[in-house]
């Protein structure tokens, strides 16, 4: 079967104190990006589409010598936004789609093997990696059915309830869809919210309302889903990117 990847490189990174694109941070001498794009290139892909907005020139040359196709996303109106602009290039796409965030190198290439095959295992339209943290809080929570693989509803920490505050199994940011149903659902979200913005959890909403198979995949090492958002989180996943297990 055939596979798209999309990664996310388009934000500011306004906690990071810093001038430069987020994505384009050294760590240990490489732009976050490339380990991101690297990783990506191991899933053997049909296409790379890297959403570019925040700096785009300077995150398109910093890229360009590697195989990556760009969609660019400005002004930036939020995630599910993000990839409604990836559609021109994937609209003769028939497989899966999956979507990263450049500003999250430390995923194992074996651990997005094993979420694609989980994926398509379990024939959901829909799969969110997932991951159990000891303090979940700001973190989107995963309602499963009982004990098993499907999903009923992701709950942000906003409009959790005090029992769906103590699910501890969050939504990492990442995920694998069906592409026809990706950007069929994306026609149908809008942004009637605070931010104004188009948010890409509001699929798995139109998903869950179409009664559509979605699935939890879940990691056993919460280091995996870590994103840099600050310094001290790009010095934190430095030393991570020095050990073996996750340069791979």
């Amino acid at each position: 079967m055939s596979l798209a990847v999309v990664i996310m490189a388009a934000g500011k990174g306004t906690r990071m104190k810093s001038d430069l694109p987020k994505v384009l941070h050294p760590a240990n001498g490489r732009a976050v990006v490339e380990y991101v794009i690297e990783k990506s290139l191991s899933l053997e892909p049909g296409i790379i589409v890297l959403v570019i907005g925040h700096q785009a020139d300077m995150v398109r040359q910093a890229t360009s010598s590697l195989p990556v196709s760009y969609a660019l996303q400005e002004p930036q109106l939020g995630t599910g936004h993000a990839v409604m602009q990836t559609e021109p290039l994937l609209k003769e796409f028939d497989g899966d789609v999956i979507i990263l965030s450049g500003d999250a190198p430390l995923f194992t290439t074996a651990t997005l093997k094993q979420l694609i095959d989980f994926h398509r295992t379990r024939k959901a339209v829909a799969t969110v990696l997932t991951a159990s943290l000891d303090d979940p809080t700001g973190y989107g929570r995963i309602i499963r059915n009982g004990g098993g693989d499907e999903v009923l509803r992701i709950v942000e920490q906003k409009d959790a309830s005090d029992e769906e505050k103590t699910v501890s199994e969050i939504n990492s940011g990442v995920y694998v869809f069906d592409s026809k149903t990706l950007f069929a659902a994306l026609k149908s979200i809008t942004n009637t919210n605070a931010q104004q913005e188009y948010y890409l959890t509001d699929v798995f909403g139109i998903c869950f309302g179409k009664g559509l198979k979605v699935c939890a995949f879940k990691i056993q090492d919460p280091n995996e889903i870590l994103g840099i958002n600050t310094p001290e989180q790009l010095r934190e996943a430095e030393l991570l990117l020095q050990t073996e297990h996750y340069k791979s």
